[in-house]
């Protein structure tokens, strides 16, 4: 019963949040929509039993992509003119108490359900992760450490390119240099 409902409840958070991404013109309200989105897909894979795929989509989907997304508003400076106004404060008041209150009684549920008997498919002793974490750190352990190394040595080419790309290299300036390269900076802005 708990997890037809939860279904249910996370089916139409999911709907709600890619709803309001697609339909807002405001791009900070569109990338806090579409993380709560896939926040809300990663609980499809937790009521399904699968831990590692829901940790997985929240660090990866959530962490990673909403990071870059981040930091493309950031560079091409898109939220540079979004000004934030409550013309309701009460029923933002409110609307937070119910979604506080909802998410209280989501942690709660399994708490209250502990009768309820969990059947895993896989290793009820260890669970799926843990299954996951020994297939990984045993019969797959080279080429785990491979593909951790591939992406440490390509996260250092793009530190290396992008640091190429810059006209001063601000670690090697004076404190004084530095001061001078910002209001410089401010000087060219308040002449545009």
């Amino acid at each position: 019963m708990f997890e037809v409902i939860a279904f249910y409840l996370f089916a139409f958070l999911t709907i709600a949040m890619f709803g309001i991404t697609v339909k807002t013109k405001n791009p900070l309200y569109a990338l806090s929509s579409l993380a709560a989105g896939m926040i809300f897909i990663s609980a499809f894979f937790f009521l399904l039993g699968a831990d590692f795929l829901g940790a997985v989509q929240i660090i990866v989907y959530t962490g990673a992509v909403m990071a870059l997304y981040a930091f493309g508003m950031m560079f091409f400076d898109s939220i540079n003119d979004i000004k934030e106004s409550a013309s309701n404060p009460k029923l933002t008041f409110v609307l937070s108490g119910l979604i506080a209150l909802i998410v209280v009684m989501i942690f709660m549920a399994p708490v209250i359900g502990a009768n309820a008997e969990v059947v895993s498919p896989i290793n009820p002793a260890y669970g799926n992760t843990q299954d996951i974490g020994m297939v990984l750190f045993t019969k797959y352990l080279i080429p785990f450490e491979l593909a951790a190394v591939m992406l440490l040595v390509a996260m250092i080419g793009g530190i290396i390119l992008a640091g190429k790309k810059m006209d001063v290299s601000i670690t090697a300036l004076s404190d004084q240099e530095v001061d001078k390269l910002h209001t410089d900076t401010e000087i060219k802005k308040d002449i545009k």
